[in-house]
């Protein structure tokens, strides 16, 4: 990773501790036609509620970061509309850029380069029926009446699943729903400062060499 050399230094200050191994079997890897089987490290002791780091993963080669819109989803009782789907993507995109401000961001796919791949699940007012179609086995992690936060680390060129962290909300923004009438975006941005610093430690415990 290309960063500042102070920050390079206090951040390794981030220790990695040991890990467990976690099998998922058939796991289909979006834009993939085939189902393979992957293993992943258990990351312990974790900031994010879970983290699992592929077992072959190689960080080392990686120097820059790809960002990609972040996925987002509602139940169907609690539609939000395109221009608030278009403001929390901008309040979380900015609250990212802030934490990762000393990584090297590109805007195109590269053999060194790792994307970064965020979701916002809102099932906190959701049924089973209501659990989005989400790429891989992520679909598993959606549980009804939880607020879940995923970031996916792939490979830019093979889009193989190199990390995965999970984090549910501690303390959740409030999104619109009919019995809100508002979304209070002050919470929002608290959540997605929060959900930024989580991250930024899961890339540093794991990318730093």
């Amino acid at each position: 990773m290309v960063r500042n050399s102070a920050a390079k230094r206090e951040r390794r200050l981030i220790h990695s501790h040991g890990r467990g191994v976690f099998i998922i079997t058939a796991l289909v890897l979006a834009g993939c036609s085939t189902t393979t089987s992957q293993s992943f490290n258990v990351v312990k002791d974790s900031a994010v509620e879970k983290s699992y780091v592929a077992t072959d993963a190689n960080f080392g080669k990686y120097r820059n970061l790809l960002g990609k819109d972040m996925g987002i989803h509602f139940p169907t009782n609690a539609p939000q509309s395109e221009e608030d789907i278009q403001r929390i993507r901008k309040i979380f995109r900015e609250a990212f850029l802030a934490e990762l401000d000393d990584y090297e961001i590109v805007s195109e796919p590269g053999p060194e380069t790792l994307t970064v791949e965020p979701t916002l699940i809102d099932m906190r007012f959701g049924t089973v029926e209501d659990i989005p179609d989400l790429r891989g086995n992520l679909s598993s992690l959606a549980q009804p009446g939880q607020l879940l936060f995923l970031m996916e680390l792939r490979d830019s060129k093979t889009d193989r699943v190199l990390g995965r962290a999970a984090d549910n909300a501690g303390d959740p923004p409030q999104f619109y729903t009919p019995e809100t009438s508002a979304t209070d975006w002050d919470s929002v941005a608290s959540a997605a400062q929060r959900w930024a610093g989580l991250f930024r430690q899961f890339l540093d415990k794991n990318l730093a060499n």
